[in-house]
């Protein structure tokens, strides 16, 4: 795999230079200033972040291939950096098979990292495309968690990675309709048992988007559906997901295995994940959005001890039970203000997060969110702090 990104690499530009093409470059660079009131450390501390973004995708003219490669770099500076412990792990982005990242100076108080997270080929005739390299799969329709994504399972608190994580996969879609597809998508692992392969289906019927969704996550089947449409004038979307029974032998890292070697997620039985999604925008811009999780193998308790063996076992929440609730307003036609929320109704620890967006320019635009979690210590928010972040973003 190491060197079919190598290949990549070297030939996009030189494919370039055989033919006319056309290279569009775009991004953004942001600037983003926090307090936080971290539990972990039970300090305050005060950090600055420079984000840098650079896309490039090559279309050459006359041809079925077409390609991107995008680069993303961060530089920290501030308290976290040198009293966080694992800092560095966690800002990390790890993939399966080869990262395509490094660090730039990394001192006491700084840490720059950069990180290669798209890069890929596509080929396209009539009606099949395929895709190789490290891509974006994006699978499902509820709009915080999505429990049929097998491939890049995404966190609504990470506001600050619009695009999210790829995965190191080869993706065939043949499409069967106007508005019905199949596709096969491979993802390999360092190992079998944590490799991902599956297919896809989606179709439209009754004024409603279907999906299914079959294959084998980390040696284990699953299989699953998903719709999305409306119920007066309202988005309605609904997903769901069945596993084999996680008897203890999911691929795992030894630093989140329990103390008798197994997973703390291990049963004997099929794990069902259930996400249920409304939202409605009325005709003043009042904006209102629900959505639910259950988890058949969620914790009851202690959940917050759990998140990453929850991550290795495919869960999107450690708990058994999430709820999610999103109020937004538009003050002006370029001031947006939003307050959601995730609340776990077993263990009664939440995370309350405000933000106001403003538009300054065409380019340029200003954003101001809070992070305000509460809940006992090992309940699955309880350790998450407080946080304020100003964030400017100019994008080209």
């Amino acid at each position: 795999m190491k060197l079919l990104f190598i290949v990549l690499i070297l030939i996009v530009p030189v494919a370039a230079q055989s033919k006319p093409s056309t290279w569009d470059i775009s991004g953004y660079v942001k600037y983003l200033s926090s307090v936080t009131d971290d539990p972990q450390v039970k300090d305050t501390l005060y950090d600055q972040l420079v984000h840098t973004r650079i896309n490039t995708a090559w279309h050459p003219e006359n041809s079925p291939l077409k390609g991107e490669m995008d680069v993303r770099f961060q530089a920290y500076y501030g308290d976290s950096v040198k009293r966080v412990p694992n800092f560095r792990d966690q800002v990390q982005t790890d993939y399966e098979l080869t990262n395509l990242d490094t660090t730039v100076g990394d001192g006491w108080e700084s840490l720059g990292y950069a990180q290669i997270d798209r890069l890929w080929l596509d080929y396209s005739h009539q009606n099949l495309e395929v895709t190789m390299g490290r891509q974006r799969i994006a699978w499902g329709t509820a709009l915080v968690w999505n429990v049929i994504d097998l491939f890049n399972p995404k966190s609504v608190l990470d506001f600050d990675y619009e695009e999210k994580p790829g995965a190191d996969a080869l993706r065939v879609q043949y499409y069967t309709g106007a508005v019905s597809k199949v596709e096969v998508a491979v993802a390999p692992g360092r190992t079998r048992d944590r490799s991902t392969i599956a297919g896809f289906y989606s179709t439209n019927a009754f004024g409603y988007d279907f999906f299914a969704v079959a294959g084998i996550r980390k040696n284990h089947w699953v299989m699953g559906g998903a719709w999305a449409g409306s119920v007066w004038d309202g988005g309605f979307r609904g997903e769901f997901l069945l596993s084999q029974a996680q008897n203890g032998n999911i691929a795992q890292d030894d630093a989140v295995l329990g103390d008798s070697g197994g997973s703390a997620f291990a049963t004997d039985n099929p794990v069902a994940s259930i996400v249920l999604s409304a939202d409605y925008t009325f005709a003043n811009s009042f904006y209102i959005h629900t959505e639910c999780l259950f988890n058949s193998n969620g914790k009851s308790e202690k959940a917050g001890e759990f998140w990453k063996q929850a991550q290795d076992s495919g869960m999107l929440s450690p708990s058994r039970w999430s709820y999610y609730q999103e109020f937004a307003y538009d003050i002006t036609p370029l001031t947006r203000a939003t307050i959601y929320g995730i609340f776990n109704p077993v263990d009664h620890s939440s995370i309350i997060i405000p933000m106001v967006t403003q538009s300054l320019t065409a380019n340029l635009d200003l954003l101001v969110i809070g992070q305000f979690a509460s809940g006992d210590r090992y309940s699955e928010y309880g350790e998450y702090g407080k946080s304020i972040t100003l964030r400017l973003k100019y994008s080209f």
